[in-house]
């Protein structure tokens, strides 16, 4: 049976955490909390981040995550809370679920995603001036 994106995303919100933005504003700045931003850096580029979030494309995170990938970030292996985010909350709902499955503890992932976070006045790295 075919599986849609709808049905997956349900799936992986019934067995992940969801912060609500206000949630995950509250959450900023603790120093065992790191913010984890899955969207393309095209996307950062041109809208920003959150504030110290450390950058992850969502087509690493598998192997950036595995202690075994000769791509493996040592960040994935430090005792931390993981909050992971992208644009509107799709794929970091999918991202955490995968990561959760993975033995990742302490994942969660922000409903409604940067937009949300932007919106409600979370902490936001302004995107780079390109040179000239």
């Amino acid at each position: 049976m075919r599986k849609g994106y709808k049905q997956l995303l349900a799936e992986a919100s019934a067995e992940i955490e969801t912060l609500a933005v206000d949630e995950a504003i509250a959450l900023h700045g603790a120093p065992d909390v790191v913010f984890v931003d899955l969207r393309d850096p095209r996307e950062i580029e041109r809208d920003g981040r959150v504030a110290g979030a450390f950058s992850c494309p969502r087509g690493m995170l598998e192997f950036w995550i595995d202690p075994e990938s000769p791509y493996a970030k040592p960040v994935f292996a430090a005792p931390n809370r993981f909050v992971f985010y992208c644009a509107s909350g799709w794929r970091s709902a999918l991202a955490a679920k995968t990561a959760q499955d993975m033995g990742l503890a302490g994942v969660a992932h922000v409903g409604g995603g940067f937009t949300a976070w932007r919106e409600r006045g979370g902490p936001v790295e302004p995107p780079k001036a390109r040179p000239a």
